[in-house]
C-alpha cells in the first residue's frame, strides 16, 4: 500500500497548480484531493518497494535454485543414459 508520506506529497504538487486568484480554496482542495488520491490509490492493487525487493529476492533464489535442479536432473539423466549403453 501506498504511505502517506507520498499521498501527502502528490496533494501538495496538486495544491501548488492551484491558480493565485483561488488561494482561498486551496485548503478545501487539498483536503478534497487527499481523499479523493487516498481512495483511488487504495483501491489498485500495490506494493511498496520493500514487498517489491523481497519477492525479487526470492524470485531470484527460486530461479537459482531451478537452475541447480535442471542441471542436477541432466546429470541423472547422463548417467542412466550411459548406464544403459
Amino acid at each position: 500500500m501506498i504511505d502517506e508520506k507520498t499521498i501527502e506529497g502528490l496533494v501538495q504538487r496538486l495544491g501548488a497548480l492551484v491558480p493565485p486568484g483561488l488561494e482561498q480554496v486551496r485548503g478545501e482542495m487539498k483536503s478534497n484531493l487527499r481523499a479523493a488520491v487516498g481512495g483511488w490509490l487504495s483501491e489498485l492493487d500495490l506494493v511498496t518497494r520493500e514487498e517489491f525487493d523481497v519477492q525479487k529476492a526470492l524470485l531470484v533464489r527460486a530461479q537459482q535454485k531451478l537452475k541447480s535442479l535442471e542441471a542436477r536432473l541432466q546429470e541423472l539423466a547422463d548417467a542412466a543414459e550411459s548406464d544403459q549403453a
